[in-house]
C-alpha cells in the first residue's frame, strides 16, 4: 500500500492490506471498541501521554490486545520509561508485527497486533537491557488481565516496574 510522501497524515491510514486472522468491518470494530480505542487501534491514532492508568500499573499479569484479545506483553517486561505511555522491552513470542511508519514527516517503527492488525504504538531503540528496545504502547489498545501468566511462565513474578 502506498502511503505517499505524507505517510499516514496523522492516523488516517490503515494497516496495510493483509489477511489477518481476525477480520472485521469498520462498523463491527466501531460497535466493539470505545471511540478512543477505535481511533487508536483502527485509525493509527495516539492517546495523550499520561492519560492511561496502565502507564503506572506494575501488577503481575498479561497485557492483551483490546481489539482481539491476543496476549501481547508480560508484566515481567514492563518498565517505567517516563514517557507517559506503558512501555515494555519485549513482546510475547509471535504476538506483534512491525512496519515502517512515515507519518508526521518522520520515520518510526509502528507496532501492531499480529492477529487483528490493530495499531498498538511504536518501537524505539532506547529501552533497557536485555533488548535495548522500548515498545511504547497506547494504554487504550491494551487490556490488562491481572494475575494471568504466560505459557512460558508457570508462576507470576513481579515486574521491575518503577
Amino acid at each position: 500500500m502506498s502511503e505517499g510522501w505524507l505517510g499516514r497524515r496523522g492516523g488516517q491510514g490503515r494497516t496495510p492490506d493483509k489477511n489477518f486472522e481476525i477480520n472485521k468491518t469498520d462498523e463491527e470494530w466501531r460497535r466493539q471498541l470505545s471511540p478512543e480505542q477505535y481511533q487508536v487501534l483502527r485509525e493509527h491514532g495516539t492517546e495523550r501521554a499520561g492519560t492511561s492508568p496502565l502507564d503506572k500499573n506494575y501488577a503481575v499479569g498479561v497485557y492483551h490486545c483490546a481489539g482481539c484479545g491476543q496476549p501481547l506483553f508480560s508484566s515481567d517486561t514492563k518498565f517505567n520509561s517516563g514517557t507517559g505511555w506503558p512501555s515494555f522491552y519485549a513482546p510475547l513470542d509471535e504476538a506483534v508485527e512491525t512496519e515502517t511508519d512515515r507519518s508526521f514527516f518522520m520515520v518510526r517503527t509502528e507496532v501492531h497486533c499480529r492477529r487483528c492488525g490493530g495499531h498498538l504504538g511504536h518501537l524505539f531503540d532506547d529501552g533497557p537491557a536485555p533488548t535495548g528496545q522500548r515498545f511504547c504502547m497506547n494504554g487504550c489498545s491494551l487490556d490488562f488481565r491481572p494475575g494471568e501468566t504466560t505459557p512460558e511462565r508457570k508462576t507470576p513474578t513481579r515486574s521491575g516496574g518503577g
